[in-house]
């Protein structure tokens, strides 16, 4: 499923993209599954339902921006993404059990569907590690005209940028001052047939251009980590997850966590229930 090769790459320039890595039936599988939601789209007059639609959405004309977590949302997407292809090839990536953190389909619909402006992620959901990937795949082939996702090489080395304007209104792009200080003809689009698969690291820069095409270009996105990285709660998306968010996919929960190259097992997860007193777990009276 992934080379050595590719494996150094992605920890190299930061991204990889995998030409029909997705096998015909899964594919099909994901298809048909995001044009179910399209059609459940067509009863909206206002996103609401895990849909998110354009200010120009109708019944007749369906035009969507984003499923939020299909894994809620759909049975394919989730099988997909916590025990199929995309959870393994995370594992591959990442050497061992990984951590479920999110998902979303981006729907970048035809004849002008709307950018995504330069960005990184991990602002969005800070964690204990830089570990997290997203990987994305491409439901439809798509060239240069449907907007592809745009990545800058080796950018998840640099510098994290700011992502508020000068009056601390939170944008969740940078900041046109500080695209100067990067090199935006370096950008690799990653373009490709369906089934095809972009892998990016949460550091890294990146972006699309609004779909000029006559056709919809459907990324489905699902985002893990090491399973010794954890969200930081109160900032950004972290405090706002889906059911299976947090979820171990490929192994057992040790509580193991890595901060800053220390490595150290925290204490039971207590979030469920009664936490238990210094005085009561050194006494055993909690055994």
């Amino acid at each position: 499923m992934l080379t050595d090769t590719q494996k150094r790459s992605f920890e190299q320039e930061g991204y990889l993209l995998l030409e029909r890595w997705v096998n015909p039936d899964w594919l099909e599988q994901l298809q048909t599954a995001s044009d179910r939601h399209v059609e459940r789209s067509r009863a909206l007059t206002v996103s609401g339902q895990g849909l998110d639609l354009e200010p120009d959405h109708t019944a007749n004309q369906p035009r969507l921006r984003r499923l939020v977590s299909p894994v809620d949302h759909d049975e394919t997407f989730r099988a997909f993404a916590l025990e199929g292809p995309a959870a393994q090839l995370a594992q591959l990536i990442l050497g061992g059990p990984v951590r479920f953190h999110h998902s979303k389909l981006n729907y970048k619909w035809s004849g002008g569907g709307e950018e995504v402006k330069w960005h990184q992620d991990i602002q969005f959901w800070p964690h204990t590690d830089f570990s997290p990937l997203t990987i994305g795949v491409y439901l439809d082939d798509v060239d240069a005209a449907m907007g592809p996702m745009g990545i800058i090489p080796r950018s998840h080395e640099g510098h994290l940028f700011d992502q508020y304007n000068d009056e601390d209104r939170w944008l969740g792009s940078i900041r046109d001052q500080d695209l100067e200080r990067l090199n935006l003809e370096d950008v690799r689009w990653l373009s490709g047939p369906a089934g095809s698969v972009t892998v990016h690291h949460c550091c890294a820069v990146h972006g699309s251009m609004p779909n000029h095409s006559p056709r919809v270009r459907r990324l489905l996105l699902q985002t893990y980590s090491r399973a010794d990285a954890y969200p930081i709660k109160n900032i950004g998306a972290n405090g706002n997850l889906g059911r299976f968010g947090g979820l171990l996919i490929g192994g057992d929960n040790e509580q193991t966590l890595s901060i800053e190259g220390r490595v150290f097992r925290g204490a039971p997860d207590w979030s469920g229930g009664r936490v238990p007193t210094i005085f009561a777990s050194q006494q055993s009276e909690n055994n």
